[in-house]
């Protein structure tokens, strides 16, 4: 069984930064590929940023110098790093992370896995 957990969201003033954090436990071979996605009420789910195991990273345009996506490969955890929010970026957060589990046998197929959510919203 594997799990994502996120941690870090809440309320902040326009400006203002936050770090949200998001774990992957369980049963876990190998982590490839994590992002962060979004989404805002009445709007479709947004990838804002990924990065690869080897520490390649891509942000949306509307973040892009704002958050900074980061991993512990150690610790099987994800971090974003938002900075200058902006009312825009309310929504709820969730991680998504490219999992290999660690089952009997030899499998090395990998699954994409979510976390809960954590609600991020930024007053104006």
């Amino acid at each position: 069984q594997v799990q994502l957990v996120e941690s870090g969201g809440g309320l902040v003033q326009a400006g203002g930064s936050l770090r949200l954090s998001c774990a992957a436990s369980g049963s876990i071979r190998s982590t490839n590929a994590m992002a962060w996605y979004r989404q805002a009420p009445g709007k479709q789910r947004e990838l804002v940023a990924t990065i690869t195991i080897g520490g390649s990273t891509n942000y949306v345009d509307s973040v892009k110098g704002r958050f900074t996506i980061s991993r512990d490969n150690a610790k099987n955890t994800v971090y974003l790093l938002m900075n200058s929010l902006k009312p825009e970026d309310t929504a709820v957060y969730h991680c998504n992370a490219e999992i290999v589990p660690l089952v009997p046998g030899f499998s090395f197929v990998a699954h994409y896995y979510w976390g809960q959510g954590t609600q991020v919203t930024v007053s104006s």
